[in-house]
């Protein structure tokens, strides 16, 4: 994977945001809609690619379709045509979902912000140790066209280079992928990300998965959810809170959220001992600085986002 300039490139049909390298700001809040935070410290953050939530808010709005399509031809001459197609489209992505709730999680990554290092573990024990500047990132949203009008669909990836120079082909990268709709939704979660490696831990949501925040179950969830696009719509803010409602209502958001709960409370950790030790904090005069060129580049882009905050209020 190459890195690219950040920026903006659309199709007739797609559009593609260059994130990173360099990480600067995208304008957009940091919001984990994918529940991806497993961990969280002042030191590192563990980002999970596990996403059984990322699956159910892919099967749920097919599932309703399916409901539907099968209740209203029940009293017809297709109603097992419709019924077979239904299982075909959703009954088989949802034995896999079941099936992986009962493997292991793969392991999360690793961001570690005061060696501005991240972490990729492998299956086998193996791992990466890559420059956080060097970390690729990139939201693509594809759109398509049907007889029931235009549906939206997109993803995050995010991308690593092999420190090893001498790896080969199929070894030179590792990326891990977000199905979380692509543009403003993607970079919200790339915000989790950016802003814990370069502003700090309290400009992260808190991790759904240890601490205070456990055992919502499927009620608390979407109370939760609800709850916050109240806030939103009390604040103004109608986009924010229509986001919420739509997660909840036509993508299943609390489903998939309490299933990756019971999967995920506690999250898998990385054992290795080396890595244990990476993890350890480090006194505040080694910590790993920015770059000159990195530092140029947020200043740029925070003056550019505050030129473009101060026409919008004109």
């Amino acid at each position: 994977m190459t890195s690219a300039t950040p920026g903006s490139r659309k199709g007739l049909l797609s559009r593609e945001d260059y994130l990173a390298p360099p990480a600067v700001p995208t304008g957009q809040p940091p919001k984990d809609v994918l529940n991806t935070i497993w961990r969280k410290n002042e030191v590192f953050l563990d980002i999970g690619s596990y996403s059984i939530g990322s699956a159910v808010m892919v099967i749920w709005p097919v599932l309703l379709l399916c409901i539907w399509l099968v209740h209203h031809e029940r009293n017809t001459g297709i109603f097992w045509e419709a019924l077979a197609l239904s299982f075909f489209m959703v009954g088989i992505p949802i034995i896999l979902v079941v099936k992986s709730l009962f493997s292991p999680a793969p392991p999360p990554v690793r961001f570690n912000r005061q060696r501005r290092e991240v972490c990729v573990p492998f299956d086998d024990g193996r791992y990466w140790i890559v420059p956080w500047e060097q970390v690729t990132a990139q939201a693509v949203a594809m759109d398509s066209v049907g007889q029931h009008g235009k549906t939206t669909q997109g993803l995050l990836v995010v991308g690593f280079r092999n420190p090893d120079p001498d790896a080969s082909e199929k070894e030179r990268d590792f990326s891990l992928g977000f199905n979380c709709g692509g543009g403003e939704t993607a970079m919200s979660l790339w915000e989790c990300m950016r802003s814990f490696m370069e502003i700090g831990p309290d400009a992260v949501p808190k991790c759904n998965f240890e601490g205070e925040n456990t055992g919502k179950g499927l009620i608390g969830w979407t109370i939760s959810i609800l709850f916050d696009a109240l806030k939103s719509a009390a604040k103004g803010d109608f986009k924010s809170s229509f986001k919420d409602i739509f997660f909840t209502v036509f993508l299943g958001a609390p489903l998939g959220f309490y299933l990756q709960e019971r999967k995920l409370v506690p999250p898998p950790d990385l054992i290795v001992p080396e890595i244990k030790e990476w993890s350890k904090p480090l006194s505040p005069e080694q910590w790993a600085k920015r770059s000159p060129e990195l530092e140029e580049a947020i200043a740029k882009r925070e003056t550019e986002l505050a030129a473009q905050t101060d026409q919008a209020l004109a």
